[in-house]
């Protein structure tokens, strides 16, 4: 009986064509097959967006078999970072995959903006399907980000994810500091953080307003050295269980008891 090669779905919201999700699927591709389904340009903060007035279309861009003898599909998508996610999982997958993994993204992913980031959408959504999930992120914005002193690490953490899956509902948010030398690894919360002066407004020569989405991240809680923003700070690699389940069970009881 043929014994199949485990599947990875791997997408991004930096686009098909950047560094970050090519450097991952070859750090990855001798685990198993790799199906690459991520969007036609760059989609950050589209979180867990999907199309509901768009059509939307797949181009195969790329087939290839890695030198581990993986097959590598790479295709991409006019649509949002789920929206690829969901194009994969209902008309490219040959079987259900046994781990979606978003990134390699440009720039971070902790505290808040795990609500903001295309990224964290990605696997979210194959966290909701009951798929082990995991994105990964570099506290680095620029195109040519040096993505090698990552390796070790994620292909530690997805050969154990891929032996030993993750609990239903939850998934990994893991971050790397921009550091020269990473000071270990820490398993940490989300930190609370806000975001601050976010519209920066401008005139047009044209005579007309307009505005960017711009800001400034404030960390609320800079010595709480149980968070990933401080983790990050202090040089290690942050890895953040995330669950799909948001609801705050600490407040049932107390609007429960509402009279209403």
């Amino acid at each position: 009986m043929e014994i199949k090669r485990p599947l990875l779905l791997i997408s991004n919201d930096d686009g098909y064509q950047a560094k970050g999700i090519r450097q991952l699927v070859e750090m990855v591709s001798d685990f198993g097959d790799v199906l690459v389904c991520a969007p036609d340009s760059a989609r950050s903060g589209f979180a867990c967006a999907f199309s509901v007035t768009t059509p939307l279309t797949l181009v195969c861009q790329e087939q290839f078999t890695a030198s581990s003898g993986a097959h590598v599909e790479i295709w991409s998508c006019n649509g949002t970072p789920v929206d690829c996610v969901k194009m994969a999982l209902s008309e490219l997958c040959p079987r259900k995959p046994d781990m979606v993994i978003g990134g390699i993204n440009h720039g971070d992913n902790a505290s808040v903006n795990t609500h903001y980031s295309g990224t964290m959408g990605v696997v979210m959504e194959g966290c909701m399907k009951y798929i082990p999930s995991v994105a990964f992120s570099l506290c680095d914005h620029r195109a040519d980000a040096d993505f090698e002193p990552l390796r070790p690490y994620i292909r530690e953490i997805t050969q154990r994810v891929l032996a030993e899956g993750l609990p239903l509902g939850v998934c990994l948010n893991v971050n790397f500091p921009l550091v020269d030398a990473f000071t270990g690894v820490r398993v940490c919360r989300m930190a609370k953080g806000t975001w601050s002066s976010e519209v920066s407004k401008y005139r047009h020569p044209r005579g007309y307003d307009y505005w960017w989405m711009v800001g400034r991240y404030q960390n609320d809680e800079p010595e709480a050295e149980d968070t990933d923003n401080w983790a990050l700070t202090h040089g290690y690699v942050a890895i953040t269980p995330t669950q799909s389940d948001v609801t705050a069970y600490s407040a049932l009881s107390q609007i429960t008891n509402w009279k209403l």
